[in-house]
């Protein structure tokens, strides 16, 4: 009897840990990206960002490594930006990173599991 109530409870465990994330969609991520992210940040590879850094290629890219004009938190903050860390930080960047630029947050998870979605195709 202890040996399957073990056995239950690692199954339990096993399934809360293998719990499926959010679904993703990087279509849906782009929408959203050129209504609220666009009007600072460009994409284009090669083009140079004026209000924001260029986020092509941003998804596993170290935070303020390609050429732009970052706030010295942000250089100095030690991030890689994978989806764990660009969803953290669009949640409320000032907190992730205090002293940075980057003022607008996506307070929606889906939304903002989205636009990861979308910057982790951005090459």
């Amino acid at each position: 009897m202890f040996a399957a109530r073990s056995i239950g409870a690692s199954l339990l465990a096993g399934a809360m840990v293998a719990a499926p994330a959010m679904a993703q969609d990087a279509a849906a991520g782009a929408t959203l990206f050129r209504s609220r992210c666009l009007a600072c940040h460009v994409v284009t590879p090669g083009q140079k960002g004026v209000l924001a850094p260029n986020l092509s290629g941003v998804a596993g890219r170290k935070a303020g490594s390609t050429t732009y004009n970052y706030s010295p938190a942000l250089k100095a903050s030690g991030l890689k930006w994978d989806p764990a860390t660009l969803d953290s930080f669009l949640t409320a960047p000032m907190k992730k990173v205090p002293g940075t630029r980057m003022v607008i947050s996506i307070p929606d998870a889906k939304q903002r599991a989205d636009v990861v979605a979308y910057l982790s195709t951005l090459k």
